[in-house]
């Protein structure tokens, strides 16, 4: 494992699961999608289950969850849990208002992308909702593509839910830029 890593701005990045960052981890998405989004309860209980089955069934050779401190608060976080020995989801992608627009975005997403290459995965997907347009341009400029949406109600709301996935195998890769090379000579 990796030592914490600290940037210029003050802010560390570490991997290793401590007392309380679950459940703090579980309160900033409740609160930030409330204040933002006006999100009820139900939300903060999907995510709170979710990091629960997480932290009881955590395998270090298939999982993480990167926390992004400043100081000794949780400003940011992002995780990967191994769905199979080929296929990886990203989860709990966010990061506090206050320090967004200074990479730490893009940081946590790299992190994520590049822990899963070195495990052996072939593949990434992830579930997000429309709402979160940042979010979106920043899993689409690293590789990530839509491919599925659905509408329902949930978290006291109606909302878009979109599945992103991307691959990890080199083939496809290359497939990729050949397909974006194409798209941008027919506009």
């Amino acid at each position: 494992m990796r030592k914490p890593a600290k940037n210029q701005k003050g802010i560390r990045l570490r991997s290793s699961l401590e007392p309380g960052d679950i459940g703090y981890i579980t309160y900033l998405h409740g609160i930030l999608y409330a204040r933002a989004y006006q999100w009820d309860h139900t939300f903060e209980g999907y995510v709170a289950d979710s990091l629960a089955k997480f932290a009881l069934s955590y395998d270090a050779r298939r999982d993480r969850l990167w926390i992004a401190e400043m100081g000794s608060q949780i400003v940011g976080c992002i995780g990967i849990v191994g769905h199979s020995d080929s296929e990886a989801q990203l989860r709990w992608f966010i990061v506090h208002p206050t320090y967004r627009g200074q990479g730490l975005g893009h940081k946590l997403l790299n992190e994520a992308i590049q822990f899963c290459r070195e495990h052996g995965y072939k593949s990434i997907f992830l579930w997000t909702v429309s709402v979160l347009q940042a979010a979106t341009h920043l899993y689409q400029s690293a590789g990530f593509r839509k491919m599925e949406e659905k509408t329902h109600l949930i978290w006291g709301h109606t909302i878009t839910e979109e599945r992103y996935d991307m691959s990890l195998t080199p083939q496809d890769r290359l497939k990729r830029v050949h397909q974006d090379r194409e798209a941008a000579v027919s506009l």
